[in-house]
């Protein structure tokens, strides 16, 4: 299984607890490899000699360090994509071919063809996990694996990552009870507010009813409390909040801030505004 630079082993702040078993289990021997390659860094560095081989090393140090700390924040980010993928796609027990086709087109769009073949293998591996497990405690791990999220994750990231459930919901064009209440749990467990799960699952529509679902604000909302909604969302789900983990999520996230700004445009056109 070679993740190349897509996804690596090194996770993070989430390498530990039920996060990382379950990525340890689905990454494979990758872990051991970048354990391995890490050791041989360390033991391979020269202690220097001079003050200004000290300040060139601090400086490469602490980039290295800051490099090293955004490629874990990015493999955690991508690795809880495809963990809560997986979560949705067996909501109903049936393994649709839709959703699963909506993950790969998806990776293959914004990450690439290598992206595409890993994370569908990644995807099958959890498959086996949840099947082992059982869907009790699978989804106690899940829980724990959202709790997790929340301390290494901002709220946007988070967001990004329910909005992007909220699309394999709709992806075989029927979103099921089931799919819904497994959505709105792992919002509760990722501490975002759950009304979030109704909003995102309008998006997309361009029936004036559903613009204002988007926004989370009745038809009858005066026109300030209109933009207020529109001007709290568009902050929220701004691409620019998720740059640091990469232009393809960063791009990823712009197809969803675009359909944002449609259904604002549906309103503000139906308002003269």
């Amino acid at each position: 299984m070679a993740f190349a630079k897509w996804i690596g082993a090194f996770l993070g702040l989430l390498s530990g607890g039920p996060f990382g078993a379950i990525a340890g289990y689905a990454l494979g021997y990758i872990v051991d490899d970048f354990i391995s390659n890490s050791n041989q860094l360390t033991s391979g560095e020269q202690e220097p000699h001079s003050q200004q081989r000290r300040t060139t090393y601090t400086r490469r140090t602490t980039q290295t360090q800051r490099g090293t700390q955004q490629e874990g924040e990015r493999n955690s980010y991508l690795f809880s994509l495809l963990l809560l993928s997986s979560h949705i796609i067996m909501a109903d027990q049936k393994i649709m071919h839709s959703e699963m086709e909506y993950v790969r087109r998806t990776l293959r769009n914004n990450f690439g063809t290598a992206a595409e073949s890993q994370g569908n293998e990644i995807l099958l591996r959890l498959f086996e996990r949840h099947k082992q497990l059982g869907t009790a405690l699978w989804t106690e791990q899940i829980r724990q694996c959202c709790y997790q999220m929340v301390g290494a994750m901002s709220v946007e990231e988070r967001l990004q990552l329910l909005a992007f459930l909220c699309e394999i919901a709709k992806a075989d064009g029927s979103v099921v009870q089931v799919e819904v209440d497994r959505i709105r749990s792992i919002a509760n467990w990722l501490s975002i507010n759950v009304d979030e799960v109704d909003k995102l699952l309008h998006l997309g529509s361009n029936k004036i009813e559903d613009a204002y679902k988007v926004l989370g604000v009745s038809p009858d909302a005066t026109d300030d409390e209109v933009k207020k909604a529109y001007r709290k969302m568009a902050l929220q789900y701004h691409p620019d909040k998720v740059s640091t983990l990469g232009d393809d999520v960063k791009a990823a996230a712009e197809k969803k801030f675009k359909e944002i700004n449609a259904a604002k445009e549906l309103i503000w056109a139906a308002r003269g505004l």
